[in-house]
């Protein structure tokens, strides 16, 4: 890459072999010069919102980077957790937390290597959103949980509304129960353009 790992270049990836490329590079950096830096609370959101909906393991973080989302649900109780990734450089990262029973990569627009119904719930943090996936990977995220799992999945909102999340969600209405979409903050402090980026948190049951 010719400029340094930053949330706009992460925005700007086009498939998932730019995916790869650039958390390659931002893996060792990631937690210091944008979660830190950004003061990024979006996965302890999600965390407390499966912690809320009653949610269990064992549960899947899709999309889990460095292992921010899986070490909040570990504080929470919360376990077993795995974790899955496009980059192997971030999922080595989370590996050093010491909060996942199994970290493997995988591709949510292709189809993870877990069995229909392995996990009792799950969880994304940061990964439906702009340069990333789409509600296209809507169908693997149910296709993982078995019937009655609790899912917590952050969305970007500005990506919610561009990708056409709300007909995505209305089309698996037979599939899903309890729907909320709660907006959070995706930083608590910070400066910047992105400094009052919103998530929704789109929480269901799959039925």
């Amino acid at each position: 890459m010719t400029r340094k790992p930053d949330l706009d270049s992460a925005y700007a990836l086009d498939g998932p072999e730019d995916n790869r490329r650039l958390y390659a590079e931002w893996a060792e950096t990631y937690d210091s010069d944008f979660a830190e830096a950004m003061a990024y609370r979006l996965p302890q959101a999600v965390a407390e919102g499966f912690v809320r909906t009653g949610g269990r393991g064992p549960v899947i973080d899709l999309g889990a980077g460095t292992g921010l989302c899986g070490a909040a649900l570990a504080g929470l109780g919360i376990g077993p957790v795995d974790g899955t990734d496009l980059s192997p450089e971030m999922l080595a990262r989370a590996g050093r937390r010491g909060c996942y029973a199994r970290l493997f990569p995988g591709d949510l627009l292709d189809r993870l290597p877990v069995a229909d119904g392995a996990y009792a719930g799950a969880v994304s943090s940061g990964t439906f959103t702009h340069g990333h996936v789409g509600p296209e990977a809507l169908d693997e995220v149910l296709r993982v949980v078995r019937p009655g799992g609790w899912v917590v999945l952050s969305v970007n909102a500005a990506h919610w509304r561009a990708r056409g999340f709300a007909d995505a969600f209305a089309a698996l209405a037979d599939r899903i129960a309890g729907l909320g979409l709660p907006e959070v903050p995706i930083y608590d402090a910070g400066t910047g353009t992105h400094a009052r980026d919103r998530a929704i948190l789109a929480t269901f049951r799959k039925a």
